[in-house]
């Protein structure tokens, strides 16, 4: 099964909205992106870690990825390890833009995805949500006024 590990803070450095956020709310940027994360992989069969920094403060809870905080350790180090330890790295896409993480990934054998290019990935899908959302609202909105028989 394919596997994405996503560098989170290398990710957020790169997603000018987030950065912002980080520098007021850490933790809401690391629930922002981890919502976005979520949306992006919800329909994916794949497995997904997103790992941060530091220790975990609220628990953030979403459905397709696994939320990894390094503890005393660095992110960098976590996900080294998580990659080392797969028995099969080929099926591994590691999405950071830390060259230190990117060579050891393409040692690995492991896929390589830039965090700007990730980052234009997810404002598309996310700015595609949106308009379906609107296309769904305005249909919910037709489909009150044939309920109840309103005029327009």
């Amino acid at each position: 099964m394919q596997k994405y590990i996503i560098d989170g803070n290398n990710l957020i450095g790169k997603i000018r909205e987030l950065q912002d956020l980080q520098n007021k709310d850490k933790q809401a940027a690391r629930e922002k992106l981890a919502f976005l994360t979520d949306s992006y992989f919800q329909s994916k069969k794949v497995k997904v870690s997103l790992h941060f920094d530091g220790y975990q403060n609220t628990p953030i809870r979403i459905n397709s990825a696994k939320i990894i905080y390094s503890e005393n350790k660095t992110a960098d180090e976590k996900i080294k390890s998580e990659i080392s330890a797969s028995k099969n790295s080929r099926n591994i896409t590691l999405i950071t833009s830390d060259n230190n993480l990117r060579e050891f990934a393409r040692v690995c054998s492991c896929s390589v995805i830039l965090s700007e290019d990730f980052a234009k990935d997810l404002k598309k899908r996310s700015e595609q949500d949106d308009e379906e959302r609107r296309i769904q609202s305005i249909n919910d909105i037709e489909e009150f006024k044939r309920i109840f028989n309103v005029k327009k």
